[in-house]
């Protein structure tokens, strides 16, 4: 198994023949139309086409079959919710706006309903690469772009779903906080099942338990969920983290921004380097090797709690990458040592799509 030493700035890299590279390479990278379409009818992120990037994003995410049928009245309002100016941003329509922003491909981390800074951060996003105005407040312009795709507005945000066995016979533990203690576990499991459920779904996991308050979260059981729909399916050739912003900006070849994740960029403490770099690395579920002031070692197994969750793209500048975490609702609003940490689900959907020489700049 791939393992990290150290995180960020004080890690080396090690067992390069055992690098996995999954997503694209530098040609026939693009997926069709139909591929690229955020839109779902009944099933969410599994892709149509041939193209790698389909393919390698099938491979990385859950298939999510869903339904509209027998819909809590609560579900229905937030996917019949309107806005118009001047209108307070409720929780209803707050997860409506944020799901038509993630649909959009710019991220707002786990799916809340609130109205905060990642959220603000992703329509800011979506405005920059709509080439509306950027402001710090909806507006009616901002929110008519958001719907000018009458499917994609049809879509559902909140929807049922039936819990099989895979879901609720996922692989839990107690993450100690020791690094001795981590590095004894055989892997860097969810500490529950409701905990896997919201990662699955890109929602906060109080939320999830809010939307069903008598779920008991067993096989068979139709639970509502959040609808996270198909992730960007166009090859990225530069990201950009913004370390003012904490926001990672991605683009194509023809460096139009395509998707934007919320981020966390180093801390005062550890910053993140300056500069352009490049991928030279991407790996699926790493290992984390620590390495302790007396030099001891210890090898903390993969895991979405891995310190770098399931995903590690390294860069050229040794020690350095982009990564998952193990505390989605956290980004944004932690400090890193020196990374760039994504939620694991936009690490997975950045590790199907960012190129083998990808062009990363720090700014």
């Amino acid at each position: 198994m791939y393992q990290l030493k150290k995180i960020c700035t004080a890690m080396t890299i090690v067992g390069l023949s055992s690098v996995m590279l999954v997503g694209p390479s530098n040609a026939a990278t693009t997926g069709t139309n139909k591929d690229a379409s955020p839109v779902t009818n009944g099933v969410s992120q599994q892709l149509n086409g041939d193209s790698k990037i389909a393919n390698s994003l099938n491979d990385l995410l859950p298939t999510i079959k869903y339904t509209t049928k027998n819909l809590p009245k609560s579900a229905k309002q937030v996917n019949d919710a309107k806005w118009s100016a001047g209108q307070k941003i409720d929780r209803t329509t707050g997860t409506k706006l944020q799901a038509l922003l993630n649909w959009h491909q710019h991220g707002v981390g786990p799916v809340d309903g609130y109205w905060g800074k990642n959220t603000r951060k992703a329509m800011q996003a979506f405005q920059k690469a709509k080439g509306l105005k950027v402001t710090d407040s909806l507006n009616d312009e901002t929110w008519q772009a958001l719907r000018a795709s009458e499917r994609l507005t049809r879509q559902p945000i909140l929807v049922n779903y039936t819990l099989s066995d895979d879901d609720v016979n996922v692989k839990t533990t107690n993450i100690p906080a020791s690094a001795e203690g981590k590095s004894e576990l055989k892997g860097m499991y969810y500490e529950s099942v409701t905990e896997a459920l919201a990662e699955k779904f890109h929602i906060n996991e109080k939320y999830l338990k809010s939307l069903n308050p008598n779920a008991t979260f067993r096989a068979g059981e139709t639970i509502t969920v959040y609808n996270p729909g198909n992730p960007n399916t166009k090859a990225v050739s530069r990201v950009v983290a913004d370390k003012t912003t904490q926001t990672l900006y991605a683009y194509d070849d023809k460096d139009n921004l395509i998707a934007s994740y919320p981020t966390t960029v180093g801390s005062s403490t550890k910053p993140s380097p300056s500069g352009t770099h490049t991928v030279e690395v991407k790996v699926h579920k790493p290992n984390y090797t620590y390495s302790a002031d007396d030099d001891s070692q210890l090898i903390i197994p993969p895991g979405p709690n891995n310190p770098v969750g399931i995903v590690w793209i390294g860069l050229s500048k040794p020690s350095y990458g982009i990564h998952g975490s193990p505390d989605p609702a956290r980004i944004s609003r932690q400090a890193s040592s020196g990374c760039v940490r994504l939620t694991n689900w936009d690490a997975l959907a950045l590790l199907g799509t960012i190129k083998n020489d990808a062009t990363v700049e720090f700014k």
